[in-house]
């Protein structure tokens, strides 16, 4: 079975983490993540849960069979809800408006 390298990243607003590892050829998402052992940096992650992507692209992390080269990225929980962020605007727009 050949070897590849792949990357697994995580970034909070202050520190950011890329580990760069060797992985069997066929190895899912998951499994690069609870190899990377990231979760010793940051605890907070659940592998089992954590939204993940590859190169910005959401995948699932336990069907994603990785490619030489990938990057898996986890994903941290939205602070806010941004489609709800977006309407709170809209109507403090609308209602500044409608009072000039």
């Amino acid at each position: 079975m050949v070897d590849m390298t792949v990357e697994v990243a995580y970034a909070l607003p202050d520190k950011q983490k890329i580990i760069a590892l060797t992985v069997p050829e066929g190895t899912i998402a998951l499994d690069a993540v609870i190899q990377s052992n990231i979760v010793d940096v940051f605890p907070e992650i659940d592998p089992q849960t954590a939204k993940m992507g590859i190169f910005g692209k959401a995948i699932k992390p336990k069907n994603q069979v990785l490619k030489e080269g990938d990057r898996v990225e986890i994903y941290r929980p939205l602070l806010s809800d941004p489609k709800a962020t977006r309407k709170a605007r809209a109507e403090k727009a609308k209602a500044k408006k409608e009072k000039s």
